[in-house]
């Protein structure tokens, strides 16, 4: 019993540790020959964006909301790269390969 306490324990440890280490992630991604440019966080968390001023020039709206959903597609599917970089083995080994939604 004593060796389950420790091993939730470590756990919990390594998961606060890893809460930490994905705030910590940065990507960048573009779009439309970088009109359109977002920067996200390991969490996901959209922190910025920027938008190059030629892209209002024409008024074309629903272009520029597809350089938006663009940029943000690939942001988070850079940090999902980022994030299998840095969980290594660890997820691909918990209950055989376990796919945990929403994670990648």
């Amino acid at each position: 019993m004593r060796d389950l306490q420790q091993m939730m324990s470590q756990m919990k440890k390594m998961q606060e540790e890893m809460l930490q280490k994905m705030e910590t992630i940065r990507v960048e991604a573009s779009s439309g020959g970088g009109m359109v440019t977002v920067q996200m966080n390991g969490n996901k968390k959209l922190l910025k964006v920027k938008i190059d001023p030629e892209a209002w020039k024409d008024g074309d709206v629903e272009m520029l909301q597809d350089l938006v959903q663009a940029a943000v597609n690939e942001g988070l599917r850079k940090v999902d790269d980022s994030l299998k970089e840095m969980l290594g083995g660890l997820a691909g080994g918990l209950a055989g390969g376990l796919k945990i939604p929403g994670l990648f």
